[in-house]
C-alpha cells in the first residue's frame, strides 16, 4: 500500500530534521552516556545547569565528572544499571545531587531524571540518554511549607506550654495560700521540692526547698519522723498523724516549742508503681487541743465540786434521817444520789456534750440490779442524749430498776426485764420511743397513790411534749416513754 500524498510530505519533513541539532537547541538538559557511563554528548542546557564546560567533562566518567557518594550514588547508579540490564527506560523522581560551583564549593541541587536506552540493531544498549529536570526550587518551596508547618506546630506547642505553665502557677499560688501546711518531699533522702507559707511559718521561716528533712529540721530525726517517712516510701502506705506532739526549735531563739499536729504523709507513686516522694499535708491544732484540755480540766473541777456537794447532802441526810430513825427512806435517798452521781460521771467522760443512751441504761441497771446481765436485755439503735436528758433517763431507769428489785421482775429468781428503744420521725423531728417491760415476776398491782418515784418517771425528760405511761399489768410492769432526744 502506497502512502498518501499528505503522509509522504510528513515523512519527508521528518527525515529532513536534524535531531541532534534539535536536542542541542532544547531548553531541557540532555546528556548521553555509553555503557561505561562515559559522557559522549550533552546539550547547552545541560552545561548551563551543571555550570561546566564541554571540554571539561566530555569523555569522562559520569561519577568522575560529578563525584557522588551515599544515597545519591546508589540511586543514580542503580537506575543506569537497570536500563542496561533491562533495555527499558527508568526514572528517578527525586534525587539530591550536589554540583560543584565556580568558587570551589558545592551547591545543593535536587533533580528528577529519566534514563532512556539507545539500542544497537541486536537490541543491546549502546548509550543512555539522560533527561534531567532541576527541581531545587520546588524542593525549597516544599521545605518552606514544611517549615511553616513546623513553626505553626511550635507555636501551638508553645501556646499549650504557656497555658500549662499558667495553670501550674495558679496551682502553686493556691497551695502557697492554703490554710493548712503543705510540703512535697522527693527521693529517698526526703528532699524538699515545695513548702507553702503555712509550712514555712510553722518552722520559723527556715530555708527548706532543696534541702533534706534531716538538714532542714534536724530536731525531728530523734522524734522518729524521718523513720516514718522511710516507712511510707518503702511500703507505699500513707501515715496519719492524729494530734501528734512535735517539738520544734525556733531558729531565732533556739528555744523548743511543742505543737500538736494533725497531718498525713501520703506516698507519691509513678505509673510504674514506684514511690518517688511524699506529699505532706496537715494543720496545727495546738490551740484546739489546749482549749479542750482546759475545758476538760474545768469539767473535772466542776464534777469534783458536784460530788463534794452530793457528799455534803448525803452527810446531812444521814444525820437528819438517822436521828428520826428513817433508815428505809435514807437508803432510798442515798441510792438516788448515787444514780445522780453516776450520771454526772458519764457526762464528765463525754465532756458534758452528748452521752450514749445504751451506756446510760447499762450503767444505771448495773448500779441497781447488779452485774447479772442474764436478768435483763438492752436493745436499740445508737442514740445520743444532751446532758439534761441523760440525767433524767438515768434517774428514770434507776427508779424502774429499784421498783423491779422490790416488787417486780427482779424480786425473784425467774423474772426478767427487757428494755428496747427506737427512733421515729414526727413532723420532721426525731422522737425517741423507749419501752421497759417486766415479765416472770410476782403479780403486779397498781398502787393506791403514786409515790415520788412514779412522779419522777412520769415527768419523762422534763419537756412539754414528753409522754409517759405506766401500765401495771398482772404479768409485769410496762413503762412506755416518748420524748424528743
Amino acid at each position: 500500500m502506497e502512502p498518501a500524498s499528505g503522509d509522504t510530505r510528513i515523512l519527508d519533513t521528518v527525515s529532513a530534521i536534524d535531531f541532534e541539532e534539535l536536542l542541542a537547541s532544547s531548553p531541557n538538559p540532555y546528556v548521553l552516556f555509553d555503557r561505561d557511563y562515559a559522557i559522549v554528548w550533552m546539550n547547552e542546557a545541560y552545561l548551563t545547569v551543571t555550570m561546566r564546560d564541554r571540554e571539561e567533562i566530555i569523555g569522562r566518567n559520569l561519577f568522575e565528572a560529578f563525584p557522588s557518594e551515599g544515597e545519591s550514588f546508589r540511586k543514580l547508579n542503580g537506575s543506569l544499571r537497570r536500563v542496561i540490564e533491562t533495555g527499558k527506560s527508568d526514572e528517578i523522581a527525586h534525587i539530591r545531587y550536589d554540583i560543584a560551583n565556580p568558587y570551589g564549593t558545592y551547591d545543593t541541587h535536587y533533580w528528577s531524571a529519566t534514563h532512556t536506552p539507545l539500542c544497537n540493531p541486536d537490541g543491546s544498549v549502546a548509550c543512555i540518554l539522560q533527561h534531567t529536570v532541576n527541581i531545587t526550587e520546588l524542593e525549597e518551596l516544599r521545605r518552606l511549607r514544611d517549615t511553616a508547618g513546623v513553626v505553626e506546630r511550635a507555636r501551638s506547642v508553645e501556646k499549650r506550654y504557656q497555658s500549662a505553665a499558667d495553670e501550674l502557677v495558679r496551682v502553686k499560688n493556691l497551695i502557697e495560700q492554703a490554710p493548712g501546711f503543705v510540703a512535697v518531699l522527693t527521693g529517698p533522702e526526703h528532699r524538699f521540692l515545695l513548702a507553702n507559707a503555712a509550712y514555712r511559718s510553722l518552722l520559723g521561716n527556715r530555708e527548706l526547698v532543696g534541702r533534706t528533712v534531716s538538714e532542714a529540721i534536724p530536731e525531728i530525726v530523734e522524734q522518729g519522723f524521718v523513720d516514718t517517712l522511710d516507712k511510707v516510701m518503702n511500703t507505699g502506705r500513707p501515715y496519719f498523724g492524729n494530734r501528734e506532739l512535735v517539738a520544734l526549735t525556733q531558729p531565732d531563739t533556739g528555744a523548743r516549742q511543742e505543737f500538736h499536729l494533725e497531718f498525713i504523709f501520703q506516698p507519691i507513686s509513678e505509673p510504674s508503681g514506684d514511690v518517688t516522694g511524699v506529699f505532706v499535708q496537715g494543720y496545727d491544732v495546738t490551740e484546739e487541743v489546749e482549749a479542750q484540755d482546759r475545758q476538760k480540766l474545768l469539767i473535772n473541777e466542776l464534777n469534783h465540786r458536784v460530788k463534794n456537794t452530793l457528799a455534803i447532802v448525803q452527810s446531812l441526810a444521814q444525820q437528819s434521817f438517822g436521828k428520826l430513825g428513817e433508815r428505809a427512806g435514807l437508803d432510798i435517798f442515798l441510792a438516788r444520789l448515787a444514780a445522780l452521781a453516776s450520771a454526772h460521771n458519764l457526762l464528765t467522760d463525754c465532756n458534758w456534750k452528748m452521752a450514749d443512751l445504751e451506756t446510760i441504761v447499762q450503767q444505771s441497771l448495773a448500779a441497781t440490779a447488779g452485774s447479772d446481765t442474764t436478768r435483763y436485755s438492752v436493745e436499740g439503735p445508737i442514740v445520743t442524749l444532751h446532758p439534761q436528758e441523760a440525767v433524767a433517763l438515768a434517774m428514770i431507769i434507776h427508779e424502774l430498776a429499784t421498783n423491779a428489785l422490790k416488787y417486780g421482775a427482779l424480786s425473784n429468781d425467774k423474772g426478767r426485764v427487757a428494755i428496747d428503744w427506737e427512733l421515729h420521725e414526727a413532723d420532721g423531728s426525731p422522737r425517741l420511743i423507749l419501752d421497759w417491760r417486766e415479765s416472770g415476776g410476782p403479780p403486779v398491782e397498781q398502787p393506791d397513790q403514786p409515790g415520788f418515784g412514779s412522779r419522777l418517771i412520769s415527768r419523762g425528760f422534763g419537756n412539754r411534749d414528753d409522754r409517759v405511761s405506766l401500765e401495771y399489768n398482772r404479768d409485769g410492769l410496762h413503762c412506755h416513754l416518748e420524748a424528743s432526744p
